[in-house]
Formats: structure tokens, C-alpha cells, sequence
């Protein structure tokens, strides 16, 4: 049955105004939104972020913060990309990719193992690990940025059609990347959705000793979990540097802050147990429209850090105020039910 005031109470609906209204606004002040190259030109910067967003939405709803994928992405293609380099590698791209998502797999593990196993503190990990992993670029591989192999640039100009611009004539392409994303999100659909697996990831974000009880492995889904993320952040790896055509190791750095306003605005609730993809990716959308679209507007683009921050204290501040009411509804249910008792 249809529920409008159950559907106003989710993030997906606002989220989705705000978009609908920012678009409108900017369309007002430039002209220029809804022109296909524009619109194609902020699907391809929605690419690499909506992909991040996957795997942190994932652990955020297990009821962690992970802070270190994007450390994990750049150390796997700088080293996939030197080792194809240095190899001469001109064959197909599933390589750079296999390669990227198996170095991606072991820090993932390592951040598994510490967590799942050694019960550390997720945000304390991840800081530590992303710290480690980006002091092993700069420090032991001495990165800087290069040129990529063939195969992977030859990727980067696999196109799946062209925007135009009729009054100015521009014009964009859209990367076949998209169809990358379109399979990740598929994926974790399914996952979350259909299997134990993803059961568990939400039975554990909403209380982990109640999800032990209930006979799911904890352990294990955590440490299937980080590796995954692992393995995303390397594929994500290799689709950024093939969109932009050069392997620079400090692109990605510091995007993870965005990728986690983006997926708290998207609904998913920072306490863990709660949160949709459908959310995510349109938190997603909606911050890359506002660091995207600042510059139609005439807004200085370093106010979409100022976004950013207050996004993640508004969403963190909103999460805690609807936990306490619902707690206070059960509080109170509790003496209604037994005096109908």
C-alpha cells in the first residue's frame, strides 16, 4: 500500500527535490544545464565518486567509516601502471584491471583482518592504513605522475555516444566506463538484496551483538566486506586514470570525504543499518552537480568544500535526532501496550 508520509520520511524524495530545484535554478541563471554536453559532462564526473560511493555506503551501513579507499585506488593503479609500463604491456585491459583489483583485494584484507578479526575501530584503521598505503607511493615507489600503457589509454577513448551543445557547438562524450558503473551497482543490488551476505552487513549495522545471536558470522561478513571494498577501489583505479588519460597518484586523494557526504546525504544513516543505494547514488548526484554546475552560477567552486562540511554535520545531525525519536516512541509505546494489556 502506498505511503506518502512513510515516503516523506525517507532522505530519497528530498534528495531528489533538491536536485530537481538546484537544476532548475542553474538552468535559470546560465541556460546551460539541461544541454546535452553538460549533462553528459557531469555523468562523467559522476562516474569515479557513484563507484567510491558503492563500497562506502556498504560499510557505513555496517556501522563503520572508511576512510581509506582512495589510498587503496591510487596505490593499485600506480603500481599496475608502473609494472605494465615497465613491461611494455600493449594487450587488453582486463589485465590493468585484474591486476588493480588484486593489489586493491590485499589492502582491503589487511583492513579485514584488523577489523574483523583484532576488533580495532574501523575509522582508526582506515586512517591508519590510508596513511600507510599513501607514505608507500610517495615514499617507496617515489610517485609522480606518468604516462599510462597503451591498452589503458586506448580504453579511456572507448565512447558509447556524443552530447552536442547547439548554440555553442560543444561537445562531450560519454565514456564506456559508465557501463562499469551500471554493472557495479547491479551487483551490490543483488548482494545487499538476495543474500546472506547482505542481510548480515545490515543486521550487523543495526546491532552487532544481536546479529551474532542470530547465528550470522560477523567475522566473516566483515571481512568479505572490506575486501570487496578493496577490490572496487582497485577497478576504480584504473577507470579514473583511463578516463583522464594519465596516471597522476594524488588525483584521488582526499575524495573521500566528498564520497562520504555524498552517501550520508543519500539517506544512509551514520550509526549504521540503514541506507539504499537508490539514496546514495542521488547524494551522489547531487553533490557533483553542486562542484560541477558551481561555475554557471558564478559561485566560486571553492565553496563546494563548504558544502561538503556541512553536509556531513547536517546529515550526521539529522541522523542522531531521528535515532533519539525513535527511541522515544519506543519508550513510550512501551506503557501504552502494557496498560492495553
Amino acid at each position: 500500500m502506498f505511503a506518502p508520509r512513510r515516503l516523506l520520511g525517507r532522505s530519497e524524495p528530498w534528495v531528489f527535490a533538491a536536485i530537481v530545484a538546484l537544476a532548475v535554478l542553474i538552468q535559470a541563471r546560465s541556460g546551460q544545464f539541461f544541454t546535452g554536453n553538460n549533462l553528459v559532462d557531469l555523468a562523467r564526473a559522476l562516474v569515479v565518486p557513484a563507484l567510491f560511493s558503492v563500497g562506502c555506503m556498504m560499510v557505513i551501513v555496517s556501522g563503520g567509516i572508511d576512510v581509506s579507499f582512495t589510498a587503496i585506488a591510487s596505490l593499485a593503479m600506480y603500481v599496475t601502471d608502473k609494472i605494465l609500463l615497465a613491461q611494455g604491456y600493449d594487450g587488453n585491459v582486463l589485465l590493468a584491471y585484474a591486476m588493480s583489483a588484486g593489489l586493491g583485494l590485499l589492502m582491503g584484507a589487511l583492513n579485514g583482518v584488523l577489523i574483523a578479526f583484532l576488533r580495532l575501530p574501523t575509522l582508526i584503521v582506515t586512517l591508519g592504513t590510508a596513511s600507510l598505503y599513501t607514505g608507500l607511493m610517495f615514499g617507496t615507489f617515489a610517485a609522480s605522475a606518468s604516462d599510462v600503457p597503451p591498452a589503458i589509454a586506448a580504453h579511456g577513448k572507448q565512447i558509447l555516444f556524443t552530447a552536442a551543445n547547439p548554440d555553442s557547438g560543444l561537445t562531450s562524450t560519454m565514456p564506456v566506463h559508465a557501463l562499469i558503473l551500471v554493472g557495479v551497482l547491479v551487483l551490490a543490488f543483488l548482494l545487499l538484496r538476495y543474500t546472506m551476505l547482505g542481510r548480515g552487513i545490515y543486521a550487523i549495522g543495526g546491532d552487532e551483538a544481536a546479529a551474532e545471536r542470530a547465528g550470522f558470522n560477523v567475522r566473516a561478513i566483515k571481512m568479505v566486506l572490506y575486501c570487496f571494498v578493496g577490490v572496487l577501489a582497485g577497478v576504480t583505479g584504473i577507470v579514473r586514470i583511463s578516463m583522464i588519460a594519465y596516471a597522476d597518484p594524488s588525483t584521488m586523494l582526499g575524495m573521500e570525504l566528498t564520497v562520504i557526504a555524498a552517501v550520508v546525504l543519500g539517506g544512509v544513516r551514520v550509526t549504521g543499518g540503514v541506507g539504499t543505494l537508490t539514496g546514495t547514488i542521488l547524494g551522489v548526484a547531487l553533490m557533483t552537480i553542486l562542484a560541477n554546475s558551481l561555475i554557471l552560477m558564478g559561485i566560486p567552486t571553492y565553496w563546494s568544500r563548504a558544502f561538503t562540511g556541512a553536509v556531513i554535520i547536517i546529515g550526521t545531525g539529522v541522523t542522531a535526532r531521528q535515532t533519539g525519536l525513535k527511541r522515544l516512541a519506543r519508550t513510550l509505546a512501551g506503557p501504552a501496550k502494557e496498560a492495553q494489556a
